[in-house]
């Protein structure tokens, strides 16, 4: 068993680096490419993302295509991947979409300090978990979903998480969408926020494929040895 599953970032962004508006969500995919983010969700066996998405985003986090729920239920899965999020006091709506669609199960690592509360509001909906004191240890979340059975992880966002999978070097394979338009916004989300990345100035990511979706372009980076194994 690996200690950590192969691990996917997927996002897209406006053409200036954002993700989404300030306190909204921005369309930033079309239906060409929300048709393969759906393909690359079934072929995994989690999806993460962070806390501040599920509030603001209300993601479903679910495999679209019945088709592909079928191809996984026949492989003896659950329709929809096992549904991730972090959080370090667990401030989140039991009825949000992230618990409550989907038909499969879902996890909420949080900081030690609050596994007890974030128990009792959303034990009933999800299992939760301690993931280090006082905020989650992306590792230690990342052996734990390996000890659960995950073998591939989808990391879905938002800014906060990107920016940790990728400046901890947790991340294999990063599938960027750029959407034509400009946002201009200082204060709306980024792709990533302020940090010491692996991939710099004097350590250039491997550019392994670039693909046009309709009026979006799809960027895929490999960013360790595993992406051979794991594409």
């Amino acid at each position: 068993m690996r200690d950590r599953p192969y691990t996917l970032l997927s996002c897209s962004m406006s053409i200036d680096g954002y993700i989404g508006g300030v306190g909204s969500r921005l369309l930033l995919s079309n239906e060409e490419d929300l048709e393969r983010v759906d393909a690359v969700r079934a072929s995994c066996d989690a999806i993460l993302v962070g806390a501040a998405t599920v509030r603001i985003d209300n993601p479903r986090l679910v495999v679209r295509s019945q088709a592909r729920r079928g191809e996984r239920a026949a492989r003896g899965l659950a329709p929809s991947p096992t549904k991730v999020t972090v959080t370090r006091r667990a401030d989140l709506d039991a009825q949000a979409d992230f618990f409550t669609v989907g038909g499969c199960e879902k996890l909420v690592y949080c900081a030690g300090a609050w596994v007890a509360e974030a128990r009792e509001r959303l034990g009933t909906v999800a299992t939760v978990v301690g993931g280090g004191g006082e905020a989650v240890d992306l590792r230690t979340l990342s052996t734990d979903l390996a000890a659960r059975g995950v073998e591939r992880l989808m990391v879905e966002g938002g800014s906060a998480v990107h920016t940790q999978f990728l400046t901890e070097d947790l991340v294999d394979e990063l599938q960027l969408t750029v959407a034509p338009m400009f946002l201009g916004e200082s204060e709306a989300p980024r792709f990533v926020r302020e940090g010491s990345f692996p991939w710099n100035p004097g350590h250039r990511a491997a550019l392994v494929d670039v693909r046009k979706l309709g009026d979006v372009v799809l960027l895929r980076y490999a960013l360790s040895p595993r992406f051979e194994e794991g594409r």
